[in-house]
């Protein structure tokens, strides 16, 4: 059995891969404002690491806001077909340019060109404005590579706590936590339920 939270990670996340489904890189982002009051939404998992989690949103959006005022969050991996959960805990901070400039190139096009039509968390009066918006923005980029809007890229959630929590027949549910240390280290213990 492993010591290592990123090594348990992987080997969690590869089977849920395999099994999930559905969106197995789905994970639930809760952050909360300058004055404490949370929020949570679902992300996607765009690359992880011992360096952190990633994903990427629209900088004007209310989560971008709140990751502003308060770079604290926690991420939560719900693995139903697995019976799983995974919480993970720790600070925000920007993913480079670089590394969104990436991932945006990765993306379908079409998700490129909605990043570009969408004012995330700001409300617009019907669905017929947004599509217009996403015509003409197709209509702009036609025929040449979409850049990366400059209100759009990753964020990094570098963990300090992960608990991985396994469901257990009776409710004698399994769960495995890791504390960073303040030396650098990993530390586990073993809970129940």
């Amino acid at each position: 059995m492993t010591t290592d939270p990123f090594t348990l990670f992987d080997t969690w996340f590869a089977e849920a891969r395999e099994r999930e489904p559905n969106d197995s890189n789905a994970m639930a982002l809760a952050t909360a404002d300058a004055d404490g009051r949370p929020s949570v939404r679902m992300v996607l998992l765009k690359g992880h690491g011992r360096d952190g989690f990633v994903f990427y949103t629209n900088r004007y959006s209310r989560k971008a806001h709140e990751m502003a005022a308060n770079p604290h969050a926690a991420l939560l991996f719900h693995w139903k077909s697995l019976r799983r959960q995974i919480r993970i805990e720790g600070s925000l901070a920007q993913a480079s340019d670089a590394e969104s400039d990436a991932y945006f190139a990765s993306r379908a096009r079409d998700s490129q060109l909605g990043a570009w039509a969408s004012d995330q968390s700001r409300p617009l009066d019907s669905r017929a404005t947004f599509e217009s918006r996403f015509d003409e923005v197709k209509a702009r980029f036609e025929g040449g590579d979409v850049p990366r809007p400059p209100h759009w890229g990753g964020y990094r959630l570098t963990p300090t706590h992960i608990e991985f929590w396994q469901d257990r027949a009776h409710r004698l549910h399994e769960r495995r936590v890791f504390d960073l240390a303040s030396d650098g280290r990993w530390v586990e213990g073993l809970l129940y339920p």
